[in-house]
């Protein structure tokens, strides 16, 4: 069925109660609009034509079912209906119900303006939902909701966070209302649970598409979303889907750094298929994703959310994919996975865990690969972190967001946070930084004081690291600081090794003069050379030759220009400066009486 358009212009007048501004959006069933009452207070207007409903929406005295339901319900996260009435325009009859306004706008809107919510920002959003479904479900006469989606959730912003409002309640019915009296056609078949598909509701099929909101929120689309679904007739549809519902559910559509075991199980309970594995009542949906409630895969019996075991390598051997950096590998070992495999001895020494290190270096130096091999080495909880998963629009978001990334990692530690473009995340706070900006730098200074001691290591990464708060780098929060530079000739013929290594070559390949020809390529320049170059014998069918390589090398020239690494070199000569003077400062003998031999 096609969306309705909607009708009323600009100044039409409802029942002389409501005056038009301007609409807001449409769905199967209604046409809103933004209007004002008598007194001039906004509502938001729904508008319902009802001869286009089948008779199943109506009670015996010919009133919306939805109606009475609406009445009764008073919860902070449901729009609360304010008025009802019935109009006739255009010569057909209308209902109109007129609701609190809501300031924000739908998870479908925000969805399509960012992509995908992190977890870090999706989950407060469905704990808080989930709690105006167990209000629903705990009534004398439980009520199904049957339209959650991401249609019908409201971000409302005016309380300055993201404040889910549910609505769409058209299709709301009590359980024991007929299952006959919603129609399939109105739903959302990738949200909804497979009995209501089949007309049958109870309190486990809202939280089925909860589940499903919840998994939309994290990867982008619905589970098992194919657009040719949807045009389909009903019928088929619900045939199809059935069919992509018995294959395994992809978890690798989002940053998988974030979604860790108990959210995938938490996902996969909720979209059981037998209704008896999924959860029974909201506030055990809530507690799962509070962390509350331990969730494990046995606990999960027949599910079509499978995902694929990830491919766990043996410890100890992920450093040797990374060419050369030998002084920074022995490090990480020394300070952080030592420590790590043997607390006990660095105990009896009195020797804490560091708190972190801080990678620095022109862009393309292998900051990021490092980070990830250093995780796959340690084998512990590992956290990868962007600016966009922390930052927010709305006051003390970014903060809420800081503190629940270092409690979070607190519970699971050992926890190695990496965090990319620190400088984005903790600016300098020297000069005008907006209030906003400035509260989140000192949550994070807060956080990351001594967090070494509660079994948690920042790796923060910056081509930018001027940027950074000098408070940053400061003695218990990143203890040290990295320099990594464009490779030198040694780590280049390694690097020219190890990523030619499973290619068809020419056996006279000279590393040597290859490392010579590279000087001042960052890493990621030269993994792109020798994919151009094995571009170019594909094309031929011959092997990677030198004459291949000098010919890419001669044609792609270093991606970081002489000065910008010389530029880098300077600050590091600055901070080694200033670290050697605050040295010498400390080693210096304190002013006093200089004792004589009788004392």
């Amino acid at each position: 069925m096609e969306m309705k358009e909607n009708i009323l212009p600009k100044g039409f007048n409802i029942s002389d109660k409501f005056e038009i501004q301007f609409p807001i959006g449409n769905n199967y069933f209604v046409q809103s609009y933004r209007a004002k009452d008598t007194s001039g207070k906004i509502v938001r207007l729904d508008l319902i034509n009802l001869a286009s409903l089948p008779s199943s929406y109506f009670d015996q005295n010919s009133k919306l079912l939805h109606l009475n339901l609406l009445k009764q319900i008073n919860h902070n996260n449901i729009q609360k209906l304010l008025d009802e009435g019935e109009t006739i325009i255009a010569k057909q009859k209308y209902a109109f119900l007129a609701y609190e306004f809501v300031s924000g706008e739908t998870l479908t809107e925000r969805l399509k303006r960012e992509g995908t919510l992190s977890p870090y920002t999706a989950i407060p959003i469905i704990i808080e939902l989930l709690d105006a479904i167990e209000y629903l479900h705990n009534q004398s006469d439980p009520i199904i909701h049957n339209g959650i989606n991401p249609n019908t959730i409201i971000l409302d912003y005016s309380s300055k966070r993201d404040k889910p409002i549910l609505t769409g309640f058209e299709q709301a019915r009590t359980i024991h209302q007929n299952g006959q009296s919603i129609s399939i056609k109105y739903l959302s078949v990738f949200h909804s649970a497979p009995e209501l598909l089949n007309g049958i509701f109870i309190p486990q099929s809202d939280l089925f598409s909860v589940g499903a909101v919840l998994y939309h929120l994290l990867f982008g689309v619905p589970p098992f979303f194919n657009e040719n679904i949807l045009k389909q007739m009903i019928n088929k549809q619900k045939e199809l889907l059935e069919a992509a519902r018995n294959k395994p559910l992809n978890f690798s559509l989002a940053d998988m750094d974030l979604i860790d075991e108990q959210i995938i199980n938490t996902l996969k309970k909720a979209l059981s298929i037998e209704i008896e594995d999924r959860f029974q009542t909201a506030d055990d949906f809530s507690k799962a994703l509070k962390r509350e409630m331990l969730i494990e895969s046995k606990d999960i019996q027949k599910t079509f959310v499978k995902t694929k075991e990830k491919h766990k390598k043996k410890q100890g051997t992920c450093f040797d994919q990374i060419a050369g950096m030998e002084s920074l590998k022995q490090q990480l070992k020394e300070d952080v996975i030592d420590f790590l495999n043997n607390p006990e001895l660095y105990k009896e020494y009195g020797v804490p865990m560091l708190n972190g290190m801080l990678l620095y270096g022109p862009p393309g130096c292998g900051k990021t690969f490092i980070a990830q091999k250093f995780a796959e080495e340690i084998g512990y909880n590992f956290v990868m972190i962007k600016p966009s998963d922390l930052q927010s629009k709305y006051v003390n978001a970014t903060q809420e967001n800081i503190g629940r990334l270092f409690k979070e990692a607190e519970e699971k530690a050992p926890t190695i946070i990496f965090i990319d473009e620190l400088d984005a995340i903790v600016p300098s706070r020297e000069g005008e930084l907006h209030q906003m900006h400035a509260s989140a730098v000192n949550e994070f200074l807060a956080q990351m004081t001594n967090c070494g001691e509660k079994g948690i290591f920042v790796i923060g990464a910056t081509n930018r690291p001027e940027k950074i708060d000098p408070a940053v780098i400061r003695t218990g929060r990143l203890d040290k600081s990295v320099y990594l530079p464009p490779p030198d000739k040694n780590a280049r013929m390694a690097m020219f090794k190890l990523y030619l290594k499973d290619r068809p070559i020419d056996l006279a390949l000279d590393y040597e003069k290859l490392a010579l020809m590279t000087e001042n390529y960052v890493s990621s320049d030269i993994k792109f050379l020798i994919d151009e170059a094995s571009r170019k014998a594909l094309k031929t069918r011959s092997r990677i030759t030198m004459s291949i390589l000098s010919e890419v090398i001669s044609e792609n020239k270093p991606s970081v220009s002489l000065k910008e690494i010389r530029k880098y070199e300077a600050l590091k000569r600055q901070w080694d400066n200033e670290k050697q003077d605050l040295q010498t400062k400390n080693e210096r003998r304190p002013i006093g009486f200089r004792p004589t031999n009788n004392e």
